[in-house]
């Protein structure tokens, strides 16, 4: 038996034990919180909603667990893919702390970067943009100049540029994050790799091909020390090289990465994926350049 499906069954028999309303909101949000981490995002929508119900007739209308309850409902609706629903409660949200909070309160720049992250989501990079840095502003004032959470928050903004079409500035960005992950992070993490991978990403889109080589074989190098063979992001560093390799003109060189890319597709995808149908594709395409 896991811990949560323990954990589960301890807050259920406290549940039944409870007869005061007021003292079943925490135990709904531990229930919701762990039917959240189990996928079961429909039951997690239950237990938020009832423990809001209670607070919302029990506390003044501008009280932090509100605005809590709100941002776990806005975590649910966004695992759905209901964007506008995640939107709607992560601004109810922020509309408690703006009131309730000072405003360079960390917890202020994290609902700036959910609202930010759904705005991504629905491919509104503009409003996205504007969220993030509202968010990173804050983190300025109230972080160390090195800490790991303004590296997450110049990935993103950087993510947005890129996604914009804006590869100086993501560029600009992504190496921001990158001074930050390389003084505050192992040299062999997961989140180094993903920032020089973002960077191959940028230099790749400005036609610079040696140098996103260099970013995507460092993404590389670490993705084999800290991943199982098997993780779909050395699938994605082995494409991305191969790919890279192909524009060069290295086609036996390309060919040896993406079948690479192929063969880890083959163990961390599903049989119809578009990601490992398009690496098969790209294989055939390269050994007719052989």
């Amino acid at each position: 038996m896991g811990q949560s499906t323990k954990a589960q069954e301890v807050y259920e028999i406290l549940l039944n034990q409870t007869t005061h309303e007021n003292n079943k909101t925490p135990i709904y949000h531990q229930l919701g919180w762990i039917k959240y981490n189990q996928g079961e995002y429909h039951e997690a929508l239950t237990y938020y909603e009832r423990s809001l119900a209670i607070y919302e007739k029990t506390l003044p209308s501008n009280h932090l667990n509100l605005a809590n309850t709100y941002n776990n409902i806005g975590m649910v609706y966004d695992s759905m893919g209901n964007y506008p629903k995640a939107l709607s409660s992560y601004e109810k949200a922020l509309a408690i702390k703006q009131q309730s909070l000072p405003s360079n309160d960390p917890s202020l720049g994290g609902s700036y970067n959910n609202i930010g992250v759904v705005y991504v989501e629905m491919s509104d990079y503009p409003k996205a943009l504007s969220y993030y840095e509202m968010g990173l502003a804050i983190q300025q004032q109230s972080l160390p100049s090195n800490h790991p959470d303004l590296s997450g928050s110049y990935n993103n903004i950087g993510m947005v540029y890129y996604s914009m079409g804006d590869y100086p500035k993501a560029l600009s960005s992504y190496e921001k994050s990158l001074a930050i992950r390389q003084q505050s992070l192992p040299s062999s993490h997961p989140d180094l790799a993903m920032t020089y991978n973002n960077i191959g990403m940028v230099y790749d889109q400005m036609g610079d091909y040696p140098k996103a080589l260099s970013y995507y074989e460092k993404a590389l190098a670490i993705r084999q020390q800290s991943l199982p063979s098997n993780h779909p992001d050395l699938g994605a560093s082995y494409n991305n090289i191969g790919v890279v390799y192909e524009k060069l003109g290295n086609y036996s060189k390309a060919h040896s990465f993406n079948e690479r890319a192929v063969r880890n597709g083959q163990q961390s995808l599903p049989t119809n994926h578009p990601t490992l149908q398009k690496r098969r594709r790209n294989l055939e395409n390269i050994q007719t350049k052989l």
